[in-house]
């Protein structure tokens, strides 16, 4: 088994060998792969469809010397399998183990750590320039997909290079996939080059035919050299790279070493910006993976043999309540639009798109541009909800605090995975959204404690004229406490949840002030508490801004100390707000906030994370009974 991968020993040894070995290289990699990833899950159909072309551009530069970086990144399984980490497969995305995205610290072969897309090209153009004013000489590649181009970022950076003609070497891999079928003018553009075989017959025969006339062929080759920009304009319209001061190679079977191979070295030998147009198949060699490549773009484990996914729960999770619920609000208010940046089905928008095809807009990745359009619809009228993953909300910063916020347009941002998601780590874990947005004046934060909050929240949301944050978490709720949902809400007015009915003078008075799920950590720990001299109250704060001002202040002259639990960095979070109100009553109340410090969040299961900081049960209870000290 593994034949050809077992003789693999180094970078160097891909140079040595011939095209048959390279292709069973690519077959016993595929292999590898899904036997690997079918045990601890991870992005399987992206690296799947990227086999031979990480081979192609591993047979081709030198990446001692030349750079590599990997848009986004969750295809980069190839490239750490060739450079040394094969052998840590077992441990991908567990904490501990190698990261699913290139990391600086796990290899010097990973130049640059990404995570969200659009990235590569911005950097890889940094690098150039570098390389540049150091007088050096290698090779600069940025590795970026179809998906990922339709970031503005992206735009900007080809915009750039090809303005200053800085030598690079984009590879566009086209598989019309990001996590979900990608959408919009780029993409149907992509789809015209890769089905126009005149322009690629033109491009490629013509000239090699002219040139073998003899006597007149090399004056008619060069002659039509120059009318070359014209006629493509004719055959294929809007050459956009070309236009932009791009090279284009391609359209390049993805697929084909030999051809891949020879493509890259001839663009090595250009001396100005160049791009490769290689088209893939997403999930390629594995048959599941092929017909449904959005399934297994990130993947838990799941049986080799027949494809099925291990079922690890069966509770509902927020994101399927969030997408019954705003489908059954669409229904008696045409003026609810949803919008998504290329995450429908993980967003839980499927339903909505097949209901309200008119009024659902999934803009690819563009979550700037998705929020300031949203903006636009508020204006005009419409309720827009715009469904966005807590980490990639970050992207969009600018455009809430500017174009949502000054304007106070009644906008719904639809947080999902808020707080920690797990495996995908640092660039993926949710822990910022509280505190960018706690700091932004007529912005409105809401955080349900279960999923059936979640249904409330949204109705109330709607119908509110200013601008309104939902943020919940990865999953559904705990199966080991009942919560009940609170139905009806007041700006700005949190909920009791539990008191002593009568006060004990001998024990400390805690007041647990906590923020979504971790509601739930924290009426588990009052179980645990019992026998301890504590007399707890438990408050949900479903509204993280405004904070509740009269209910903080009656818990403080109770006498109560007061402990604030959230699933987000404590800078600038629930906790920041407390203190500070806290400290405007001018008395000596204890204030201890619970959250995470000052750091990037490693990967591993969710368990493991809220243990190592202390927000697992007996790490709440060990902080309530310092506190009570």
């Amino acid at each position: 088994m593994y034949e050809m991968l077992n003789k693999y020993r180094d970078i160097k040894d891909i140079k040595g060998m011939s095209l048959a070995e390279l292709e069973y290289l690519a077959n016993d990699i595929r292999s590898f792969l899904i036997d690997k990833v079918s045990k601890t899950g991870g992005h399987l159909a992206s690296n799947l469809g990227v086999v031979e072309l990480t081979l192609s551009l591993y047979n081709v530069f030198d990446f001692n010397e030349d750079r590599l970086i990997w848009d986004v990144g969750h295809q980069a399984y190839i490239h750490k399998i060739l450079t040394g980490r094969r052998d840590k497969f077992d441990t991908l995305r567990k904490f501990g183990g190698i990261s699913g995205f290139p990391k600086r610290e796990e290899s010097p072969f990973d130049m640059f750590e990404t995570g969200h897309s659009s990235t590569s090209i911005s950097a890889a153009l940094g690098m150039a320039r570098a390389r540049d004013l150091n007088k050096k000489k290698y090779n600069v590649v940025a590795v970026i997909g179809d998906g990922a181009l339709t970031g503005g970022m992206a735009l900007e950076a080809l915009n750039d290079v090809g303005y200053r003609k800085t030598k690079i070497i984009v590879i566009l891999n086209d598989n019309e996939m990001s996590i979900g079928r990608n959408v919009g003018g780029l993409s149907t553009y992509l789809s015209k080059l890769r089905a126009d075989p005149k322009y690629n017959w033109l491009k490629k025969e013509l000239n090699t035919t002219l040139r073998k006339i003899p006597s007149i062929g090399k004056g008619m080759a060069d002659s039509l050299e120059k009318l070359k920009d014209g006629i493509k304009q004719v055959i294929v319209p809007s050459m956009l790279f070309e236009d932009m001061g791009l090279k284009y190679l391609g359209p390049i079977d993805g697929h084909n070493i030999k051809e891949l191979s020879k493509v890259m070295s001839m663009a090595k030998s250009i001396s100005e910006p160049v791009i490769i147009h290689v088209v893939t198949q997403k999930g390629k060699g594995y048959e599941y993976a092929e017909k449904s490549p959005d399934k297994y773009h990130g993947v838990g484990p799941f049986d080799c043999d027949s494809g099925e996914v291990s079922v690890t729960s069966t509770v509902e999770t927020y994101s399927n309540v969030f997408g019954k619920e705003i489908v059954e609000l669409a229904a008696s208010n045409k003026n609810i639009v949803a919008i998504t940046a290329a995450m429908r089905d993980s967003t839980g928008l499927r339903q909505f798109a097949k209901e309200f095809p008119e009024r659902f807009f999934d803009v690819g990745i563009a979550e700037q541009h998705a929020v300031t359009m949203a903006a636009g619809m508020a204006s005009q009228g419409l309720k827009p909800v715009f469904a966005v993953y807590s980490t990639f909300l970050q992207r969009a910063y600018d455009q809430i605090l500017h174009d949502v916020c000054i304007q106070k347009l009644p906008v719904v941002l639809a947080i999902d995975r808020a707080g920690i998601v797990g495996e995908d780590g640092e660039t993926h874990q949710g822990v910022f959204d509280l505190s960018y947005l706690s700091h932004m004046p007529n912005m409105t934060i809401m955080t349900p404690k279960c999923t059936e909050e979640l249904r409330f929240m949204l109705r109330w949301s709607v119908k509110q004229n200013y601008p309104v944050a939902i943020r919940y978490p990865r999953g559904g709720d705990s199966d080991k406490v009942k919560l009940y949902a609170l139905k009806n809400f007041s700006r700005g007015k949190w909920e009791i949840l539990y008191s002593p009915e009568k006060y004990n003078e001998k024990h400390k008075k805690i007041a647990v002030i906590a923020a979504g799920k971790m509601v739930q950590s924290a009426l588990l720990t009052k179980e645990k508490l019992t026998q301890y001299p504590i007399d707890l109250t438990i408050v949900n704060a479903c509204f993280i801004k405004p904070i509740d001002e009269d209910m903080l202040k009656s818990l403080v002259e109770e006498g109560n100390i007061i402990v604030t639990i959230e699933d987000n960095v404590i800078h600038g979070g629930l906790g920041a707000s407390v203190i500070q109100y806290v400290s405007s009553l001018n008395n000596k109340t204890k204030v201890l906030n619970l959250g995470f410090k000052d750091e990037f969040i490693t990967h591993g299961s969710i368990d493991i994370l809220y243990k190592l900081y202390g927000l697992d049960v007996n790490g709440i209870i060990k902080s309530l009974l310092k506190a009570a000290d």
